[in-house]
């Protein structure tokens, strides 16, 4: 048994969870695909999506990713009347104090810089993971938190990058604090949306569920990748739209007409009789 299995299996405060299997990260190269349907659609989806009402959305990339990653994402954002802002530190390079610390000040300088606005926070994979504990730290700043793709509960080694995350870290993860992630899964105290994809190839797709109430939902995002989470046309138009809630008046997504297509609002519930 390798180390890394070794280590899944000592951790048994966690469920079970089985990492993406390799055939189903091969897929993930379809995000090239769903990054440009993004770029063809872009304009019917700006005519389609609800108009934003200004206020400040800061987006986290990914594990590995810098701020090109979430460009697509933040344009489309700007373009439909938010102001976003990128995370400005690079490549993410994992969990390090220092990080939090940097985005902690960046949340109160964006919030102190639209006159104490609260600031919703979009998250791609590790980068919502980030986003949650933002928002913990300074619930007063937060307006909601959407997080794509990303592994705040299940086990924290049911993916198929375990390795890369030691490699772009530099950290083994034998050396983690994984009581750290069992305090992960407490959701925020601000509405919270995560989205998900059962074809993801990188992250078990039950480790990206929201299961805190209330104000807290889960999004199966169909057939997307991990990678396509911030890119893809579907992936653009449900971040506008969650975004679009009047502030204190939030609500559950429900996918309506060609919607349910596209997004599942109950599909990581068990099935019934």
């Amino acid at each position: 048994m390798s180390r890394l299995k070794r280590l899944k299996t000592s951790l048994t405060q966690f469920p079970d969870i089985k990492a993406p299997p390799l055939w189903l990260l091969a897929t993930e190269q379809r995000a090239f695909w769903e990054y440009f349907a993004g770029l063809a659609l872009y304009k019917p989806l700006k005519r389609a999506a609800p108009r934003g009402d200004g206020h400040p959305v800061l987006v986290i990339p990914g594990l590995g990713a810098s701020d090109v990653s979430t460009a697509l994402l933040r344009r489309f954002l700007d373009d439909l009347g938010y102001t976003t802002y990128p995370w400005g530190m690079g490549r993410n390079r994992g969990v390090k104090e220092e990080v939090s610390t940097t985005m902690e000040q960046l949340l109160q300088d964006i919030y102190a810089r639209h006159g104490q606005q609260k600031v919703s926070i979009v998250g791609q994979s590790l980068g919502g993971v980030f986003a949650r504990e933002l928002a913990k730290l300074a619930p007063h700043q937060v307006r909601q938190v959407i997080t794509l793709g990303s592994p705040f509960t299940g086990h924290p080694l049911a993916s198929s990058v375990a390795r890369f995350y030691e490699w772009i870290s530099g950290d083994k993860l034998d050396n983690i604090n994984f009581d750290r992630h069992v305090e992960m899964r407490v959701k925020p105290p601000v509405p919270t949306t995560a989205v998900y994809s059962k074809l993801d190839g990188v992250v078990a797709w039950r480790c990206s569920i929201e299961e805190g109430t209330p104000e807290g939902e889960s999004i199966h995002l169909r057939g997307n990748t991990h990678c396509g989470m911030a890119v893809s046309p579907s992936a653009l138009y449900l971040v506008a739209e969650r975004l679009a809630q009047a502030p204190d008046q939030w609500k559950a997504f429900e996918p309506q007409g060609l919607g349910r297509v596209f997004y599942g609002a109950q599909d990581h519930l068990p099935a019934h009789g």
